[in-house]
């Protein structure tokens, strides 16, 4: 399939494929975390098209101090590969390496085009806006090795399939999906949690004017309290099967880490949406934040300083429903106080959840409560 049959044209302008059988016989090797090899992945199906690889130093000082590659295009989250100073001189004199993962399986091979040292600190300001330690994605930078590698990558061995994985999908796959349905309007949906009923009303209210909604719930690691991966997706499964008409919605799972980097972030799933071909993204009330560390509309507000983008945000308030109005609702057309809202902060979700009780009807569906109930362990610990 040509790159361009997708709906919105990928970011930077093509899908890059860094797919190879190139052979890895007798290379240097270093073992990474399965959640960077889930990123090496991502690189070589075009998830994070146009990155070929690891970031160098040009291109990641530019991404820390204007939210931009050094060519100006628009990226906001550093991917990037840290080890310490005795193995950068040995991957550097080794020039290609076999990265593997966990299970010391090589999957991918890296062709060394740079080392450089960081600041962390400049670093997790400009990606975090703060330079907290309670905050997940600041204390995951600061425990990061001193060293930076830079350099395109050759992804030369898939993962085995399995169930956390059958809804793994690339942006080849997504766009024949949209072609096959007949989408041209596609809006994105990114998640990290099973679906509220108030946001499978926010999906429905965004698909009554466009073709199809594409729910993207992101399986990777997460801070202690979310939910684990294995239950968003049985519950998305059960809702899409009950509660959507057919041929209206698509699920795949993108298998990246959280960064909780707010308004970056936002821009950063953006960037993947559109990849994987669709026009529109959901960007909700706090998007991709913890905490108070951002305005609540903070992720809504940096889409004006990249319009550049050719993925458009769909701003919602948040859904509730209202006792008084007999239906979901928000803020900008219910008149009614809190108290006729049924509505649940996560914490008090979790609370319930763990006293072994369903919620209300109007917060989750009873399908999706039976299986989280089902879990002993529905969160990350």
């Amino acid at each position: 399939m040509s790159q361009s049959t997708g709906v919105a044209k990928p970011h930077g302008g093509k899908l890059v494929n860094r797919n190879s059988k190139q052979d890895s016989s007798g290379l240097f090797s270093i073992s990474v975390s399965e959640d960077l090899a889930n990123d090496v992945e991502n690189i070589a199906d075009g998830i994070f098209s146009p990155l070929e690889g690891f970031l160098g130093q040009q291109d990641f000082e530019s991404v820390i101090s204007r939210g931009r590659l050094a060519n100006d295009l628009a990226w906001t989250i550093p991917i990037i590969l840290d080890v310490d100073e005795s193995t950068a001189k040995q991957m550097k004199d080794a020039g290609d390496v076999l990265l593997q993962n966990p299970n010391s399986e090589g999957f991918a091979i890296l062709h060394v085009e740079e080392t450089y040292h960081f600041d962390k600190e400049k670093t997790v300001k400009g990606v975090y806006g703060t330079i907290d330690p309670k905050h997940p994605g600041v204390a995951r930078t600061m425990a990061t090795k001193d060293i930076l590698v830079g350099g395109k990558i050759e992804f030369i061995k898939k993962p085995q399939e399995s169930e956390i994985r059958k809804y793994r999908k690339s942006p080849i796959e997504t766009r024949e999906g949209f072609q096959k349905a007949g989408w041209k309007t596609i809006v994105a949906f990114q998640t990290r949690n099973p679906p509220h009923v108030a946001h499978e009303m926010l999906q429905k209210t965004s698909l009554t004017t466009r073709d199809g909604v594409f729910v993207n719930p992101l399986i990777g690691k997460k801070k202690s309290g979310d939910f684990v991966d294995e239950v968003i997706i049985k519950c998305y499964e059960s809702l899409i099967e009950h509660y959507y008409p057919k041929n209206r919605c698509q699920l795949a799972t993108l298998h990246t880490e959280m960064r909780y980097a707010g308004p970056k972030e936002a821009i950063h799933h953006g960037i993947m949406r559109q990849n994987y071909g669709c026009t529109h993204i959901i960007i909700g009330r706090d998007h991709a934040g913890v905490g108070n560390y951002y305005d609540p509309f903070a992720a809504q507000k940096i889409f004006d300083d990249y319009p550049d983008l050719e993925i458009t945000p769909v701003f919602f308030p948040a859904f509730f429903y209202c006792k008084k109005c007999l239906n979901f609702t928000n803020d900008r057309v219910c008149p009614h106080d809190v108290e006729s809202r049924e509505q649940l902060s996560g914490t008090k979700l979790r609370s319930i959840i763990q006293e072994g009780k369903s919620p209300s009807e109007f917060i989750l569906r009873p399908e999706i409560s039976k299986i989280i109930l089902e879990y002993d362990k529905p969160f990350v610990d």
